[in-house]
């Protein structure tokens, strides 16, 4: 006779997979970091499309395991969301690697490592928020971790100005400081994902305390 939870499916292989995908976000701030902070290597854009084909296909397995999962250990609606703001992570980051490498030569003096670092750390808590869902939903930690990535947020806006300030105010080159100005949106945009994950999960946990 089969079990409830083997006619049901495991619920709680969410958790793993979720996991996985902040993990395969997480890699994917680490070689921007990485790269932007060592700019005598030239961009390896196999750094950034191996990490978001891996998320990709964790997104798609995500979606597959919902439409064959009879119980989840989490609300459907709830893991679809952080799917899909997992998902958006790598991409973002991707695309910026992209740009990047088109126009490095013109911004190699342009300063994106210190905000590509706070990127990174921003994938950290996510990681950590993400396993704190298997840990039975503990309001404490999590609300910390929250605390946390607003906090980063906050700091990547603060050091926007000064390179802001040079670019627009002192500087001559006006392409240039388009170029940049896009560079630097699109590791705010990640870092706006990073804080829509944390989002999500913080209200998770709410929901269910």
């Amino acid at each position: 006779m089969f079990s409830l939870q083997t006619i049901f499916g495991k619920g709680d292989k969410f958790y793993g997979l979720l996991e996985q995908s902040a993990e395969a976000a997480h890699e994917s701030a680490k070689a921007l970091h990485q790269m932007l902070a060592n700019k005598a290597r030239a961009p390896v854009m196999a750094d950034f499309t191996g990490a978001r084909a891996r998320e990709k296909a964790l997104a798609a397995q995500i979606s597959e395991e919902l439409v064959n999962t009879f119980v989840t250990a989490l609300d459907r609606e709830d893991i679809e969301a952080l799917n899909s703001a997992l998902y958006k992570i790598p991409k973002t980051v991707e695309k910026f690697a992209e740009r990047y490498s088109v126009v490095a030569e013109r911004v190699a003096d342009v300063d994106f490592a210190q905000r590509a670092c706070v990127l990174e750390e921003s994938v950290s808590v996510v990681v950590e928020m993400i396993g704190e869902l298997r840990r039975g939903l503990r309001i404490d930690p999590v609300k910390k971790l929250q605390d946390r990535l607003q906090a980063l947020e906050s700091e990547g806006d603060r050091m926007l100005l000064a390179p802001y300030r040079t670019l627009y105010v002192e500087g001559q080159d006006a392409m240039k400081a388009m170029l940049a100005k896009d560079l630097f949106e699109l590791i705010e945009k990640a870092i706006d994902k990073c804080r829509d994950v944390g989002n999500i999960v913080y209200s998770i946990v709410l929901k269910n305390s």
